[in-house]
């Protein structure tokens, strides 16, 4: 079973019923039960035209439960459908995805709740992945996507929503692809390319450039046995220099239009990194500057638990841990954070104590094993 390529094909489908006149939770659902006969009956009997098979059997799957909806409440008013399945044959070659990025961003739900809704139904995204994004508990996610579902439930999608809020899905999007357990890192890049060749902004252009630096980096972040790499020990000779070329190019063009925003903001802090030979060649005292601009800019609280670490690399560990002791420490990753300033420090017990803290917190297998070896590394040296 090609778990990609039902992923790819997803959004292209879920697009074709909407325009056909499903609403948009009755259409998902039934783009879901489609992939679920696809799981079941591919293996033995894939199809000839795999997009063709999924748009005829969702769209018999909406209109069964259309129909059965209607006898069960009695309704007499008319379903706004076609009443004929589809031909059978190849569905046109049109990728939808991008316009159900704007569609989903609709007027009528709240900038949280349309990210919510377009990485659950269009991102691939699980309520769990969705939620550590936003730093919530996964059922307070759970009922925020479910009212998002009620609130666009019967509305026609005719007016899209704003291109600020598809910006944070595709980042968030790209987040998960970037770091989590699924790869969506370079569908975001390619939906962020056609965005910013469709609109002149400098905050897509900002978010594009974003981008290509962090994935530059990408085939640095792991060793061959799976190990995470932090950035100060990662072979900078396995970064894509291209990339990093092509982000920058498209950032300084962004910046000269001198309409700042928080992904030009966090490109620059990228591409200070991406600039230096060497770790310790970094420019920390830039890096503290381009957070304070992004602190303005957001006021989040990630953002200054980043600074916190920059400002420990410019001015020392105990200045680092000054700007940390600020913040909630019930924040994701603060634990982590205090470790390393406090190890910087010399406080190795202290040190491998929250190293261990932030291990058991860790949202994936990767950073907790990266985690539990540098708590015990460090009580190996006590």
């Amino acid at each position: 079973m090609n778990e990609v390529l039902l992923r790819s094909l997803t959004p292209s489908v879920l697009g074709i019923l909407v325009r056909r006149g499903a609403d948009f939770a009755a259409a998902e659902d039934a783009v879901q039960e489609a992939l679920i006969e696809a799981v079941r009956g591919w293996p033995a009997d894939p199809p000839e035209d795999p997009k063709g098979w999924l748009v005829t059997v969702a769209w018999r799957k909406f209109l069964d439960a259309t129909r059965a909806d209607a006898a069960r409440r009695r309704r007499e008013d008319r379903v706004d459908r076609v009443d004929e399945d589809p031909a059978p044959g190849p569905a046109p070659e049109v990728d939808d995805t991008l316009q159900l990025y704007f569609l989903c961003a609709h007027p009528s739900l709240t900038p949280s709740s349309a990210v919510a809704l377009t990485l659950r139904a269009v991102g691939g995204l699980t309520t769990r992945q969705i939620a550590q994004a936003y730093l919530v508990p996964e059922a307070t996610m759970a009922q925020r996507i479910s009212r998002a579902k009620r609130t666009v439930s019967g509305v026609r999608f005719d007016r899209p929503g704003d291109v600020a809020t598809v910006l944070r899905v595709l980042y968030l999007v790209f987040n998960e692809g970037y770091s989590g357990d699924v790869d969506l890192a370079a569908e975001a890049i390619r939906l962020t390319r056609q965005l910013s060749a469709a609109i002149d902004h400098p905050e897509v252009a900002g978010l594009l450039a974003l981008m290509l630096l962090h994935h530059a980096r990408r085939a640095a972040r792991t060793a061959p046995d799976g190990r995470l790499v932090p950035l100060a020990e990662q072979d900078r000779g396995l970064w894509d220099t291209a990339a990093i070329a092509e982000g920058v190019a498209i950032l300084q063009a962004a910046l000269a239009r001198d309409r700042l925003g928080e992904f030009q903001a966090q490109a620059a802090v990228a591409a200070l990194h991406a600039d230096a030979p060497a770790a310790e060649e970094t420019d920390w005292v830039q890096i503290v500057e381009w957070y304070d601009e992004l602190a303005r800019l957001t006021d989040n609280p990630v953002v200054r638990l980043n600074r916190a670490v920059a400002v420990g690399e410019a001015d020392g560990p105990r200045a680092g841990l000054a700007a940390l002791a600020a913040l909630d420490d019930s924040l994701p990753r603060h634990a982590a954070v205090a470790a390393y300033l406090h190890e910087r420090d010399g406080d190795l017990a202290t040190a491998a104590r929250l190293y261990a803290e932030a291990a058991r917190k860790a949202p994936n297998l990767a950073e907790r094993d990266h985690l539990t070896r540098q708590a015990a590394r460090l009580n190996a040296r006590r």
